[in-house]
């Protein structure tokens, strides 16, 4: 027999304006992470096809502790590491299963977690899974972590205290100071989780992310995010090799997935090697950050600074109804509900990429403008 609670759940979420439907890509993109525009480039399509060519399959056939390892999997670990100037990576299969998998199976039992309010939601899926114990500090605030990790030592906390933050936010598009938490780990002797997922490939030199310098120390692991400005998808856990080697042992989400498709290993590979010569698309894009800042603020939307501008409307059935206003008109821009983002703070969130046009960004601008 049909399950009454979950269509009485499915009825109260969408009285809300909160259930979620699935929708396929539409108008202009204002809604992807595809910051880069390389997600479906010529060089993207042509690095699958020379792949093929040689002979590269499509699926792995096991996990990589079995038959699934292959050389294209090493081949694009080894060229992260040298990139980014780390001592180990390793590629897992998506954003969410590689940072639940951090958080789950690296701070053990006695050490603390001190994480930003605001990560991911698979932050806290990991947090869950973990043995350590896990406490929140106020959203991009050194300070607030110093004290959450004196607390846990006032209260007899003789751990390794892990602190885990994002250095560019999904949804308000600010930035972490990084930094700051790089200093406060060195004071404390404290580990970084450190998650990159909407700054690489966009920021820092050669597009390393906001967290270049802190690749090769031993206290900091990054997370690097394929698919995103990369155009690809899974992710790279970027560390000291003793942590590579022990996820390798120990998480769970590693040992039991079947591995990720080779021929996304090559493809991967080459758009490592794109994006860190991309200097001029990162240009072309903060340049269309700047203008969507011009045109946006006379608009009263406050601008956020990087390619990801939130625009907060605050009820959650206003938001879906402008956000299919807009894309009536040709636009793909999405609301953004609770839980996502806190309550009574359900936005639009419009995502700049080189997918656009300033004659794009001017047209959303007016369409907003009429709308609001």
């Amino acid at each position: 027999m049909p399950s009454t609670f979950h269509e009485t759940d499915l009825a109260r979420l969408e009285r809300r304006g909160r259930r979620r439907t699935l929708a396929l890509a539409e108008g202009v993109d204002f809604s992807s992470n595809d910051y880069l525009a390389l997600a479906g480039s010529p060089e993207l399509r042509q690095a699958a096809q020379d792949a093929l060519r040689r002979g590269v399959p499509l699926g792995s056939g096991g996990s990589r502790l079995l038959r699934g390892n292959h050389a294209e999997h090493e081949a694009l670990e080894d060229a992260a590491a040298r990139l980014f100037g780390s001592a180990g990576a390793l590629w897992a299969g998506s954003g969410y299963s590689a940072n639940s998998m951090l958080l789950a199976a690296l701070p053990q039992p006695g050490d603390l977690v001190a994480y930003d309010a605001m990560v991911h939601a698979s932050a806290h899926e990991g947090m869950r899974l973990s043995r350590a114990e896990c406490r929140a500090f106020a959203h991009n605030d050194p300070s607030a972590a110093a004290d959450t990790i004196g607390a846990w030592r006032a209260e007899g906390g003789r751990g390794t205290p892990w602190i885990a933050f994002e250095t560019l936010y999904s949804m308000d598009g600010d930035t972490a100071p990084v930094a700051e938490f790089a200093a406060l780990a060195e004071r404390e002797g404290a580990m970084l989780l450190v998650d990159e997922a909407h700054a690489v490939g966009v920021c820092g030199p050669g597009g390393r992310g906001l967290a270049a310098d802190l690749h090769g120390r031993a206290d900091t692991i990054v997370l690097a995010t394929c698919g995103k400005a990369l155009g690809c998808e899974g992710a790279l856990v970027l560390g000291p090799r003793l942590y590579r080697d022990f996820l390798v042992n120990r998480g769970r989400g590693f040992i039991f997935s079947t591995a990720p498709s080779p021929l996304i290993a090559a493809t991967l590979r080459a758009s490592l090697a794109i994006a860190a010569q991309a200097d001029d698309r990162r240009e072309r894009l903060r340049a269309l950050v700047r203008h969507a800042a011009g045109v946006l603020e006379p608009l009263g939307i406050e601008p956020s600074g990087s390619h990801i501008q939130p625009i907060v409307i605050g009820d959650d059935l206003r938001t879906m109804e402008i956000a299919g206003l807009l894309q009536a008109r040709g636009f793909d821009v999405r609301g953004i509900r609770p839980p996502t983002v806190p309550e009574g703070t359900a936005r639009l969130r419009v995502s700049i990429t080189l997918n656009v046009g300033e004659s794009d960004i001017d047209d959303l601008a007016q369409a907003l403008k009429d709308i609001l």
